[in-house]
C-alpha cells in the first residue's frame, strides 16, 4: 500500500472538490515564516508535521501560531523532531478555522465482503478505535450503482446535518466516492471533518492507494510510505520483511504461520520485532540474504520457525548456516530453531553442526526465543 503523507492527500482532496483549509507546504523555519508573511498562509495558523504517525497533537508535533514569528518558531520546535520513529521533514500550515463540530467520516474497502464501505461518526478529532462501536455507522456500497441519495441521507442522519452541512456532505460524498474510485484507494479517511459556518471542511486526510494498482498512477512511483530504510531495502530485493518495535527476529514461511509464530511469542511474554516471511523459497542464497537483512535490525534474538512442504528444510539450513559466517562476532545473537517437515532430519543435522539450538516443540521453542532475548539461558 502507498499511504500519502497529509499535504499530498490533501492534494488529491482538492484535484476532486473536496473543501480544505487555505494552507500550504514549508520544509524549513524560513519557508514557514515566508508563507505566513505573504498572506498565503492566513493567521491564526496550525503548523502539523508531516508524518504518517497518528497520534501528533499529543505528541506536540501540532502547534498553532498567531503571528509569523510565531510560526517560525514552531516550525522550528517540530522541524527535525524523531516522532513513533520517523524524522519530521515537512509541515503543513494551514489557517485555523472556526468550528462548530467535529465529526469522524471514511470509506474503505471490506476485504470480507468485497465492498467498499462508508463509515461515519458523530465523533471525529479521536482515534476511531476509541469510539464506543455502537456509535459507529457503516454501510455498504455497490460499486455497480454507485453511492446513492439513500446511503447519503443515512450518513447525513448518523451524523445530524441538516439544511446547508446536509447538502455540502452531499457534494463531499460524491467527491470521496469518485476519488476512491479513480485513485483505487483502499481507504479516504477525513478526522476531524468539521462543521464550518453553513458547511464542511476536512481538517485532515489520510488516503492510502492500493499497490496492486501502482501500473495505473505513475504519479506515486516516487512516494516512499511508511517503510523503514531496512524495508526499502527488502522491498526492492523482494523479501517479505517488516520491522516493527520489538527485539526479537522472526523467520517463517508463509504468512499464517508468521502471524502464528508472533502470536506465541507475544504469549509466552516476548516481544517480537523484525520478521521475514521466506514464503516458499529455498534457495539458500536468498535464504542467507534474508537473514542478513534481519542481522542489520541487531535483534536480541531470532526464531526460525520453519515448515517444510514446499519449502526444503535443509537448504533453508545450509542458507542460513552461510549467513550466520557473514555476521560479525560482536554482532551476534542467539538463534532458536523448529523446523518441521520436508528434510526435516538432514536440516536439523546442519544447524546443530553449526552450534544453532534446534527444538521440535513450538511451546518450547518459542519459551526459548524469549529467555534468550531476556538475557537468560536458551
Amino acid at each position: 500500500m502507498v499511504k500519502l503523507a497529509e499535504w499530498r492527500g490533501k492534494a488529491v482532496f482538492r484535484k476532486y472538490g473536496v473543501p480544505l483549509p487555505q494552507g500550504a507546504v514549508a520544509r524549513t523555519a524560513d519557508e514557514a515564516e515566508a508563507l505566513v508573511r505573504s498572506g498565503a498562509v492566513p493567521l491564526p495558523c496550525v503548523v502539523k508535521a508531516q508524518v504518517l504517525a497518528g497520534g501528533r497533537g499529543k505528541g506536540g508535533a501540532v502547534r498553532f501560531a498567531s503571528t509569523a514569528t510565531e510560526a517560525r518558531a514552531a516550525a522550528e520546535a517540530i522541524l527535525g523532531l524523531e516522532f513513533q520513529g520517523e524524522r519530521v521533514k515537512e509541515l503543513l500550515l494551514e489557517e485555523k478555522l472556526t468550528l462548530s463540530r467535529e465529526l469522524y467520516l471514511s470509506l474503505t474497502l471490506d476485504r470480507s465482503a468485497r465492498l467498499p464501505l462508508i463509515i461515519a461518526s458523530a465523533h471525529g478529532g479521536v482515534e476511531i478505535e476509541s469510539v464506543d462501536d455502537h456509535e459507529i455507522d457503516r454501510q455498504h456500497v455497490d460499486p455497480f450503482p454507485g453511492l446513492t441519495n439513500f446511503e447519503k441521507r443515512r450518513v447525513a442522519k448518523v451524523l445530524g446535518l441538516t439544511g446547508g452541512p446536509a447538502k455540502s456532505l452531499d457534494r463531499l460524498l460524491d467527491a470521496l466516492w469518485k476519488l476512491f474510485q479513480g485513485e483505487d484507494a483502499e481507504l479516504v479517511e477525513i478526522n476531524p471533518l468539521a462543521v464550518v459556518g453553513d458547511g464542511l471542511v476536512a481538517l485532515d486526510a489520510k488516503v492510502i492507494i492500493e499497490d496492486d494498482a501502482a501500473f495505473r498512477h505513475p504519479e506515486y512511483a516516487d512516494i516512499r510510505d511508511d517503510r523503514t530504510p531496512l524495508e526499502e531495502i527488502a522491498r526492492e530485493k523482494d523479501i517479505a520483511f517488516v520491522q516493527l518495535d520489538g527485539d526479537i527476529g522472526v523467520i517463517a514461511n508463509g504468512a499464517g504461520l508468521t502471524m502464528a509464530t508472533l502470536d506465541v511469542l507475544k504469549e509466552f511474554g516476548g516481544n517480537p520485532g523484525v520478521f521475514l516471511d521466506l514464503g516458499g523459497t529455498d534457495d539458500p542464497r536468498k535464504v542467507t540474504e534474508a537473514f542478513l537483512l534481519m542481522a542489520r535490525a541487531k535483534p536480541k534474538a531470532v526464531f526460525l520457525n520453519i515448515f517444510g512442504g514446499v519449502t526444503r528444510c535443509d537448504t533453508v539450513a545450509k542458507g542460513l548456516v552461510e549467513a550466520m559466517r557473514q555476521v560479525p562476532a560482536d554482532e551476534r545473537f542467539p538463534l532458536i530453531a523448529r523446523i518441521r517437515g520436508n528434510n526435516e532430519k538432514e536440516g536439523i543435522e546442519i544447524l546443530r553442526a553449526a552450534g544453532v539450538t534446534s527444538i521440535p516443540e513450538l511451546k518450547q521453542s518459542a519459551q526459548a526465543v524469549v529467555a534468550a532475548a531476556a538475557g537468560g539461558s536458551s
